[in-house]
């Protein structure tokens, strides 16, 4: 199972490498543009992506999040520093997974002040299987923004090189 998650991470570095070039050739305003999402606009669905991974890292890692307000906060409204922070998320979400022990369990609190113990190997899955959802969101507001949508299926991934 690590190495599934270890090429999964990597995937997913991939794919949001891919998908951030397709946005960033939107001009500021499209990228920001309410296109009626969970999380409005481009820029806050990848927001959202970035709150929800620093939550799960934070969880496991043991660290504190303070910082957080709620799932659809801001952390970034310049898609430059966004796309930035993306990138260093996914190298740290690379190298928690190659570290992280998947027996046992991660007891946390959730969003909603409720107690929880699930599986480490569940919440890494979660945390993929999360942003590959929240990718096709994306991938459908580039469309709506006349833009073609690059493809980010596992199988167009490299991944033999990963």
């Amino acid at each position: 199972m690590n190495e599934h998650f270890n090429l999964i991470a990597r995937y997913n570095q991939w794919a949001n490498q891919t998908l951030y070039a397709a946005v960033a050739t939107l001009p500021p305003d499209e990228i920001a543009r309410d296109r009626n999402g969970f999380f409005r606009s481009i820029l806050g669905t990848l927001n959202h992506l970035l709150v929800a991974d620093r939550v799960w890292i934070a969880r496991l890692s043991g660290e504190n999040y303070g910082w957080f307000t709620a799932l659809n906060q801001i952390l970034y409204p310049e898609f430059s520093e966004l796309r930035q922070a993306r990138e260093d998320d996914d190298r740290t979400l690379i190298k928690l997974t190659a570290n992280l022990s998947l027996t046992g369990n991660l007891t946390y609190t959730n969003c909603c002040g409720e107690q929880r113990c699930v599986p480490i190997s569940i919440v890494l899955s979660h945390i993929f299987n999360h942003q590959t959802h929240h990718r096709g969101q994306v991938h459908g507001m580039l469309s709506q923004a006349g833009k073609q949508p690059p493809p980010l299926d596992l199988l167009y991934c490299p991944y033999q090189n990963l």
